[in-house]
């Protein structure tokens, strides 16, 4: 075959040279040398002698075997091929490498580590096994109280009687109602004075009159009467929207008209888009997809998914079914009892052994909470968006990072928050309202509903809820102002473990001594 890369066919391969003694730990230098077609390396010139042959090190071309010639250690020659890479550094003798550099420990905040997956997973086993101890001891000393016929009993006395669900099916007529009136609206059929009026009465009627079915019939249970109004809630939030939103449209309606060549644009637009517009969005079939769409803003043209995911429909079904055996379990096995050993301690008020009961408390209501959280904001709204093809699934943020009270509130129930800054906040500013007089107002509001879903089922009020939601404002500007980062999210959960038992433990002990000591006391 022909030459290849220079006379003789000879080739060219990389050797790693002996360091010189002057150098000491240097690094080795690469040296090209000629090798012959046969593949064996010329033998290389004699190194020249030096008096201080002891401090030099063999590399290179010799053998790394330490031989031995008159005494000393030295390099011994060879005639195996010479190595096609250059040495490493960390193979040759007398090369340091340094081993300490300047850096942080990784706790320390300068060093930048963030990486804790480790301690996050030792504190989930943790968690584990103490809340296993403490199910042990429950099952130990309570044994099994799961009753599913009990469940049944909470929504109905009677079998024969069934008035949370006939107020369920009532609020129809609430929902026809305003429909009806946005219609003879957008045909000038109703002035917007006369609109304005229908639609505060009926939103009214709205919260008043499932509240009066609660507090005079004595067929319905409490329970029941939770169910039944919060759906009259979420109707009452929902026709506000609607109401709303179709009365800008008449607003932008009537301003298109002095503009009808703006108007044509717009309009031909929507066509080409398949959009639908004011008023063709009144119809039966718009109104009820909004009213089970799980969303309280209304809007004219909802973004829509592709297709129904059945997989991912099947999880999340079978997830609401495990969640509510789960918390309908944890709820009779783990709080009844312990709401049940903590009216002594409020009745003799005994405050070292009412502390013990809150905490003893706080933990099963806190897990239950979150359970709740994950079954209603995730499983369950997302498998009716599945169901209704509904494409904003924004149910909730990361409100587990808040570092503010503010934050919290703004980000774990995305639907009702949306619903207050479209309907409630903005509004208010654009009335001239204030940023702290428009938050107030919204905390007012939630405070209103909070009391309302707890007081009329229960057939009392003590306003336990209305103070807790009115706290939060105060609450909020001491954690924004006295404390920051990690210690604000830290504040947030600890005001979310105590707070709620707290409540819990009020209106459990009021609703104690009102219907069970004093018929005692009165017979």
């Amino acid at each position: 075959m022909g030459d290849r890369g220079g006379a003789g066919g000879s080739r060219r391969r990389r050797t790693a040279s002996r360091p010189s003694s002057q150098g000491g730990g240097g690094p080795a230098e690469e040296e090209v040398r000629d090798v012959g077609p046969g593949g064996d390396a010329p033998a290389p010139a004699p190194a020249p002698k030096d008096e201080n042959r002891d401090s030099d090190v063999g590399s290179g071309p010799w053998d790394l075997r330490k031989t031995r010639h008159g005494g000393r250690i030295g390099p011994e020659r060879t005639s195996v091929p010479l190595l096609r890479t250059p040495l490493s550094p960390l193979l040759l003798p007398g090369v340091l490498k340094r081993c300490h550099r300047l850096q942080d420990s990784l706790f320390s905040s300068d060093s930048g580590f963030s990486n804790y997956r480790g301690i996050l997973n030792w504190c989930v086993v943790m968690l584990i096994l103490s809340n296993a101890r403490l199910f042990l001891e429950n099952l130990i000393k309570y044994g099994i109280l799961v009753d599913p016929i009990q469940v049944v009993s909470l929504f109905l006395k009677d079998p024969y009687s069934w008035p949370a669900l006939c107020l369920v099916i009532v609020a129809n007529v609430f929902a026809v109602a305003a429909f009806q009136v946005e219609k003879r609206l957008a045909a000038g059929a109703l002035t917007e004075q006369a609109g304005l009026l229908l639609h505060v009465v009926n939103l009214a009627t709205i919260l008043c009159f499932p509240a009066a079915v609660a507090l005079l019939l004595e067929s319905i249970t409490p329970v029941g009467s939770v169910l039944a109004l919060t759906v009259h809630t979420i109707l009452f939030l929902k026709l506000v929207s609607y109401r709303d939103v179709n009365l800008w449209c008449r607003e932008r309606r009537g301003k298109a008209k002095a503009k009808p060549a703006s108007a044509g644009k717009k309009a031909n637009g929507a066509a080409a888009q398949h959009t639908v517009s004011y008023p063709d969005n009144l119809t039966y079939r718009d109104l009820y997809y909004f009213l089970l769409a799980p969303t309280l803003c209304y809007e004219l043209n909802f973004p829509r998914s592709p297709r129904i995911r059945k997989r991912f429909l099947l999880r999340r079904l079978l997830e609401m079914l495990f969640l509510t055996q789960l918390q309908v379990g944890l709820i009779q096995q783990w709080m009844v009892p312990t709401i049940q050993n903590s009216m002594k301690p409020f009745k003799d008020m005994d405050y070292s052994r009412i502390i013990e009961r809150l905490l003893k408390l706080a933990v099963p209501n806190h897990l239950i909470w979150l359970i709740f959280f994950y079954w209603f904001f995730h499983s369950c709204m997302n498998a009716v968006a599945e169901l209704m093809q509904f494409g904003d699934r924004e149910f909730y943020r990361d409100w587990w990072n808040s570092e503010s009270v503010t934050y919290f509130w703004q980000n774990w129930n995305i639907p009702v928050h949306k619903w207050c800054l479209r309907h409630f906040y903005k509004p208010m500013l654009r009335r001239g309202s204030s940023k702290w007089v428009a938050s107030t107002g919204v905390f007012f509001a939630s405070a209103f509903f909070h009391e309302y879903l707890v007081s009329i089922p229960l057939h009392m009020f003590r306003l336990w809820a209305f103070t807790g939601m009115m706290a939060q404002i105060p609450l909020a500007w001491i954690v924004s102002r006295f404390f920051q980062g990690n210690y604000g999210n830290a504040a947030v959960w600890l005001t979310l473990i105590i707070g709620q038992p707290v409540a819990v433990l009020m209106y459990v002990h009021d609703y104690y001594v009102l219907n069970y000591e004093a018929p005692v006391a009165g017979a």
